[in-house]
């Protein structure tokens, strides 16, 4: 009997043991990245059953006040999938949004609220943090160029404290719009032009409050460049990022980190990374991509090196740094998530 019970607790034991190794390799992976700034890989952190819980194209992600993920995909039986850090289904939301592209949260200290863009519907929409809308904006239909809805192609958006907010116009007129609370609009820059103060694919737009006077940078995605400008649309500092089709600027403390769908003239399939930029917006790290090189203070052709992306599309940064990744036109994979080494 005593051999019996030795060889069943070996054998359990044994089992465990192979279960763990299993899960290890199931959920973690080689790490990535340069100067300090890198992370260990886990494609398998988001996966769910598509049969109940489907997606395809994952477009953006965002951390709520309650530490939860969300993720926004425009699979209308599941526009918005709400994740714990772990990785785990918390709940689903969401079936009128088919262009669902955008995704930004407003923190006013006391509620979240949610800013989704629809570029198929011409719309952006204020949410509840379980979908109720709240606020629906329109195409601006007093400016020129938006005399057609379908001028109206809004990619992105970024929340004031106060509530205004600016949209960007990345797959339409170009134009860069800012509303008040309500949604009256108060002014607008940018749109198409040959000048560095226009843009051409404004992807993406966010609030930079890493410096003493808050200012607004925005994709110029065909042109691979940040663009930084004034509050009031004043263009002031181009940021060139040879080599990186970037999409949405995401700030998180001190660095700004960026999804890189592709690089120009390059096979558009495995193409894309994730760079991160410090304060002073130098290159420091790249994910899946080239280490930076600047020769005479000027940033050299950055490019995939590791076939771990297929058109990732955006990136959010949790708090505790690490970073989720969503992918577009990428055959429905889930988000995959790095963690800091």
């Amino acid at each position: 009997m005593k051999r019996r019970a030795f060889l069943k607790s070996t054998a359990i034991s044994s089992t465990g043991l192979f279960l763990t190794k299993n899960l290890m390799s199931a959920t973690s992976g080689p790490t990535y990245g340069h100067n300090g700034m890198t992370y260990q890989l886990n494609t398998k952190w988001g996966e769910l059953n598509p049969s109940k819980t489907p997606v395809n194209d994952c477009h953006e992600m965002i951390q709520d006040g309650k530490g939860r993920i969300l993720l926004l995909t425009n699979e209308t039986k599941n526009n918005v999938i709400i994740y714990n850090k772990s990785g785990r289904l918390i709940d689903t939301w969401g079936t009128e949004f088919p262009g669902a592209h955008g995704l930004t949260v407003q923190h006013n200290g006391k509620e979240d609220f949610l800013f989704i863009t629809d570029t198929n519907k011409h719309q952006v929409y204020k949410t509840t943090m379980d979908g109720k809308i709240l606020l629906t904006i329109d195409p601006p239909a007093d400016l020129p160029a938006y005399q057609k809805k379908e001028a109206f192609v809004p990619t992105e958006t970024t929340v004031l404290p106060n509530g205004e907010f600016y949209i960007a116009d990345g797959y339409g007129a170009q134009h860069i719009l800012h509303y008040d609370e309500k949604g009256n609009l108060k002014n607008s820059f940018g749109g198409r032009g040959t000048g560095d103060e226009y843009l051409d694919n404004a992807h993406g737009i966010c609030v930079d409050t890493r410096n003493a006077t808050p200012t607004l940078i925005i994709t110029d995605r065909t042109r691979n460049a940040f663009k930084r400008f004034s509050m009031e649309g004043k263009l002031l500092e181009v940021i060139h990022l040879p080599g990186a089709c970037v999409c949405r600027p995401v700030i998180k403390g001190d660095y700004l980190y960026a999804a890189v769908l592709r690089s120009p003239n390059l096979d558009t399939v495995n193409s894309g990374f994730v760079t991160i930029l410090d304060k002073e917006n130098k290159v420091v790290s790249n994910l899946g991509g080239s280490a930076p090189v600047y020769t005479n203070s000027v940033l050299q052709p950055m490019s995939q090196t590791e076939k771990i992306f297929v058109h990732p599309h955006d990136v959010c940064v949790d708090d505790e740094g690490s970073i989720y990744v969503a992918q577009w036109a990428s055959g429905k994979v889930y988000p995959y998530k790095f963690t800091r080494v």
